[in-house]
């Protein structure tokens, strides 16, 4: 994702986040269905959803097929915070370290991921927590649900309601995570990519780019579930005579452990793999057709 032509620092940003809502309107499903099996299990309770596809068709049939797209609102905005800045700032240090006639190592690559996905989760939390609770709303009692109309709503009523810095709840474990999620998403890809363009039967095109991406959705699923589970719980919590259901992360995963089995910190492997895989393929296949067509743009 690297190149030779200047590319203004404001238009790598902007590419990063249109790329990432576009792939957002197509995954927002998936990633509702990835929340609600996560939430599945709380308090040792039956597991509510046996399957991602049991999940899909339960939650259509018994709330309406337009639920299956509550929280998109939240899940664009969190793209155009998030995705803005991690794709932003991780294009703009890979450009920047890059020297000609040599590539970027595997561990520079891992620890721009890292910085990249750090400041993107801290900038787009408020965004992550409307999405969380937007889309685990549909599974509580009708008494006990917000009823937030668009991230808007959710995120002026949790400043109301709730002050400012709920705004941030959850805020550690979600940069936790996007250290995690893109020290393998972006490294993994920016290798394979690499890696494959060694070999005769690839070229820079979308089969190549589709190829890589499928590998680094595979990479960044496995490692960023525990973290996702640990932000997802303490994201959506509820206070029970003033006291939250967890004291932290560290709580959150010896409950989960000790309640629902060590298996359980990647429950919601497959629907959270068939998110992050069709997301990160399309992210990465429209950013890099951004920069195909900025590369044209600067070059002249």
């Amino acid at each position: 994702m690297s190149n030779n032509i200047e590319i203004p620092k404001y238009v790598r940003f902007m590419m990063g986040g249109g790329a990432g809502m576009a792939a957002t309107c197509v995954v927002q499903p998936l990633d509702l269905v990835k929340t609600r099996m996560q939430m599945s299990g709380i308090g040792g309770g039956a597991r509510e959803h046996k399957t991602a596809f049991h999940a899909l068709i339960n939650i259509a049939r018994s709330e309406g097929p337009i639920s299956l797209y509550n929280g998109l609102s939240a899940g664009l905005l969190r793209q155009a915070t998030y995705t803005t800045t991690r794709l932003g700032i991780y294009t703009t240090l890979m450009d920047s370290f890059k020297k000609p006639g040599e590539n970027v190592s595997f561990l520079q690559k891992c620890a721009f991921g890292m910085i990249a996905g750090g400041t993107g989760a801290f900038v787009g939390t408020p965004a992550e927590l409307a999405l969380i609770r937007m889309t685990s709303d549909g599974r509580l009692p009708k008494n006990e649900q917000r009823g937030y109309k668009n991230v808007f709503d959710a995120l002026f009523r949790v400043v109301k309601e709730e002050g400012v810095l709920t705004l941030w709840r959850g805020c550690l474990p979600t940069i936790t995570r996007a250290i995690f999620v893109n020290a393998a998403q972006l490294a993994t890809y920016s290798q394979v990519k690499q890696y494959l363009l060694t070999l005769k039967y690839f070229d820079d095109n979308v089969f190549c780019h589709f190829c890589a991406s499928m590998v680094s959705g595979l990479a960044t699923t496995w490692a960023s579930l525990p973290p996702d589970i640990v932000k997802t719980r303490i994201q959506s919590m509820k206070y029970i005579d003033g006291k939250p259901e967890y004291k932290g992360g560290l709580d959150v995963l010896t409950k989960v452990v000790r309640n629902e089995g060590v298996f359980a910190l990647w429950k919601g492997f497959t629907p959270c793999y068939l998110r992050i895989g069709p997301h990160t393929v399309l992210t990465f296949i429209i950013l890099e057709q951004f920069q195909n067509i900025a590369k044209k743009r600067y070059a002249s």
